[in-house]
């Protein structure tokens, strides 16, 4: 068993969380950060950290849990200033492409292309997937170094507009060593979640950064937004793609803005699946995809409409933006 310099405590918070199904109790929130703090600066023996980590995927995180394990996060995020009086388009990837073609660096660089400021993070590597950053650095877009590089990026207005990829790795290492216990676990962990509920930029605040986030299963929808509704929150909201938050290109998805305690459906599709389903890349090749989405981006095949339409939920989203007085960060 490795003990940290500076080791924390942790049984008496497995003593609440790691009760099994009917028993675990969810800690307070401020509890939660404490936790998270310790488990983000390598302070978590490696014995108690498996068992925390497995007594929340029994348990499951409770929203207010949630919202002190971010905060905790957002401290240990490597400082990314925002660029002057624009938000930015944050977009987590950490699932990958398993079936389908992952089209997340499309999306980003539509969106670079019109001058509106992105900022892509997660995971350079996950099991078997063709993550996004395999996909950037196949479309010749390299990956930052450094937050610092990441924020000068955003400023861009050549090349490919202000677009930054940003590693986990180097956005929060103590972040990242919790996602990679997933290789040695088998599992996901409560760090996954975490993960891609980051406003990394700035003070962290709705105001500077607009985050994209997707879920799955349609029940999970009705959870996000009881969480976004009683947090500071920018948030746009849809069903995505194989756990990435680029719409399906198959099929129409509904998309809402989340924002000071309101919801806002900005797209409301009276249908599915689409008649007309686009000619994508088969499967998940990285070099198929990277010249498919170079293709779309020249022009000589369409954006396809599920995207089109989530782009159109962004800018709108953006314009709203602008009448919005947001409220500091918690």
């Amino acid at each position: 068993m490795t003990t940290p310099a500076n080791p924390f405590s942790a049984a008496r918070y497995i003593k609440e969380v790691g009760r099994g199904v009917n028993g675990a109790r969810a800690l307070p929130r401020d509890d939660a950060k404490t936790l998270f703090d310790a488990m983000l600066a390598g302070r978590v023996s490696d014995i108690e950290l498996g068992a925390i980590l497995m007594a929340y995927r029994i348990k499951g995180e409770a929203p207010h849990e949630l919202a002190g394990m971010l905060e905790a996060a957002h401290e240990h995020c490597q400082p990314l200033p925002a660029p002057p009086e624009r938000p930015v388009v944050v977009i987590p990837s950490y699932n990958g492409a398993r079936k389908q073609p992952n089209l997340v660096p499309l999306l980003a660089l539509l969106l670079a292309r019109e001058g509106i400021p992105v900022l892509v993070h997660g995971t350079r590597i996950f099991n078997d997937r063709v993550t996004s950053m395999t996909l950037f650095e196949a479309l010749g877009i390299p990956l930052c170094a450094s937050t610092a590089e990441a924020s000068a990026r955003l400023r861009e207005t050549g090349g490919d507009g202000p677009l930054a990829v940003l590693p986990v790795d180097v956005l929060s290492p103590g972040l990242s060593q919790l996602l990679e216990r997933r290789t040695v676990i088998g599992l996901r962990n409560s760090s996954h979640t975490v993960a891609k509920m980051l406003q990394p930029v700035g003070e962290h605040s709705p105001g500077e950064g607009l985050r994209l986030y997707s879920y799955t299963h349609p029940e999970y929808r009705e959870t996000l937004t009881d969480y976004f509704s009683h947090e500071p929150a920018n948030v746009l909201l849809a069903r995505g793609t194989e756990g990435e938050v680029v719409a399906d290109a198959r099929r129409n998805s509904r998309i809402d803005w989340l924002h000071e305690g309101h919801q806002q459906t900005l797209v409301d599709p009276t249908g599915g699946s689409l008649a007309d389903v686009p000619e994508l890349p088969p499967g998940n090749d990285a070099g198929l995809t990277a010249a498919w989405i170079r293709r779309v981006l020249d022009g000589a095949v369409p954006v396809p409409a599920p995207i089109a339409t989530q782009l159109e939920a962004i800018r709108e989203c953006l314009k709203l933006g602008t009448r919005v007085t947001w409220a500091s960060p918690v």
